[in-house]
């Protein structure tokens, strides 16, 4: 099932149709590069050669092949005489594009460039060579999100020869609720938290079972592939840092200030941490008043939903899992989910109210939407959205994983900390308040927000 990536699509679109230098595409595994190339190959003349590990040799005479069925007829036989190396292979498919267009699409690229490390400079030359004088449209895609960002770097043969770069990311919440449409908003929201935005594990999810069942088939019994699907991700997303799947469990267990991390890792953390916040696993965070200072205040959180969900909750139980204990694991699992998803809600809050400002509905010249907090008051705010060149608060907000939650006591306590903001003015400020069904005799004036408007009725 395909659902939204318009943004991504018209992006394709223009490049086909404008550009003439390759298109680089990539993201982390299981985000949905292939099904997106897939669906804008679809009405185009087009050659799609997955890469797998093969032999150069038959890596070619699969490209040669599939050549031969979308131009036949041709005075070579390809079937019989495959593409010798890659020069040949590019020359050939130039041809075959001299009159109407060709979509190349060579997906998993970096494992084609394991087996012919020349490749990126043999298709430099090739570039340079054929000019304007093909048609052929040359798209490059990846899992491996630093391969594939080295391509582009200032010393790569490819440096500059790119006419599109896209970077293709999880799905958000109202992107999210596209996949489950037969699930009330609440489940929706339930089911973001745990699996995130990657749109295989939502299409994993069975929408005619409860939560248990859900858990039970895909968390709960052995080989039960969210189960698997976490080591995979810890074994396959950081290819480059010393200690990421150390510092990943020491975030997820509360480890979530640099010394504790380094304490954690016994070791400088500083190029994992960089790398881990780069591919998206990880976010720094800051009090939103402190954006683009030097703080003692900045702490790491897991930022993908699955991958938290994964550490903080079943990676613990995984040894027993697998031992044949699921079943008696999993009301504990249940148990925990509460108490889990109360950081996440709060995180697709924030995210709902980037959506709303960039509608203007927040007012004018919005600049940043995050949390807050002072080490030294203890006090926490959910939401903070600061406005104009002097970034003055003028909007705060509070998140509760409640069904139900009593408006005005909520509304009096948020007003209270919300006067602990340097250069708040509580008096003037805008108030949201957000719970999953209901919030209770809102008091006038006040941004209401529920699961339906995070994630649609």
């Amino acid at each position: 099932m395909f659902v939204n990536r318009v943004d991504e699509l018209a992006a394709l679109r223009q490049w086909y149709e404008h550009g003439r230098r390759p298109a680089v595409v990539w993201g982390r595994r299981r985000v949905g590069k292939t099904a997106l190339i897939q669906h804008f190959a679809a009405d185009r003349r087009a050659i799609f050669h997955t890469a797998a590990g093969r032999p150069v040799a038959g890596e070619l005479a699969l490209l040669a092949r599939q050549a031969a069925t979308v131009a036949p007829g041709q005075l070579r036989d390809l079937a019989a005489r495959p593409y010798t190396d890659w020069d040949d292979a590019l020359d050939g498919l130039a041809q075959l594009a001299v009159d109407e267009p060709l979509l190349l699409v060579l997906d998993e690229f970096p494992e084609l460039v394991a087996a012919s490390p020349e490749l990126p400079g043999v298709l430099r030359a090739f570039l340079d060579r054929a000019g304007d004088r093909t048609l052929l449209r040359i798209l490059l895609c990846g899992s491996a999100v630093r391969h594939m960002e080295a391509l582009q770097e200032q010393r790569a043969p490819l440096y500059g020869r790119f006419d599109l770069s896209l970077q293709v990311h999880p799905f958000r919440p109202a992107d999210a609720a596209l996949l489950l449409p037969d699930l009330p908003p609440e489940d929706r929201a339930l089911v973001y938290g745990l699996v995130g935005g990657i749109p295989l594990y939502l299409t994993w999810w069975d929408q005619a079972a409860d939560v248990t069942a859900n858990l039970r088939r895909l968390i709960c019994q052995p080989g039960a592939p969210l189960l698997t699907e976490g080591q995979l991700v810890l074994a396959t997303e950081v290819e480059r840092g010393e200690y990421p799947s150390a510092a990943l469990h020491a975030i997820a267990s509360g480890r979530t200030r640099y010394g504790e991390i380094k304490d954690a890792l016994r070791a400088e953390p500083a190029r994992t941490l960089e790398r881990l916040v780069e591919l998206r696993l990880v976010e720094r965070m800051v009090p939103v008043t402190e954006a683009g200072r030097v703080t003692r205040q900045a702490m790491y959180r897991v930022a993908d939903n699955f991958l938290a969900f994964y550490l903080e909750i079943v990676a613990r139980f995984r040894g027993e899992i697998e031992r044949g204990l699921g079943e008696s694991i999993l009301p504990v699992v249940v148990d925990c989910l509460d108490h889990f998803m109360g950081p996440r809600w709060e995180e697709m809050f924030r995210a709902h109210l980037r959506a709303v400002a960039a509608t203007g509905a927040l007012g004018e010249e919005i600049v940043a939407v995050g949390s807050w907090w002072n080490d030294k008051s203890d006090v926490e705010i959910d939401a903070v959205v600061l406005a104009g060149r002097t970034r003055r608060p003028v909007l705060a907000g509070e998140a509760k994983w409640a069904r139900s939650v009593d408006g005005p006591r909520l509304a009096r306590g948020l007003r209270t900390k919300a006067a602990a903001v340097p250069a708040a003015e509580p008096e003037r400020m805008r108030y949201a308040l957000c719970a999953r069904n209901t919030v209770r005799a809102a008091p006038s004036g006040t941004l209401v927000c529920t699961a339906g408007d995070i994630f649609g009725n």
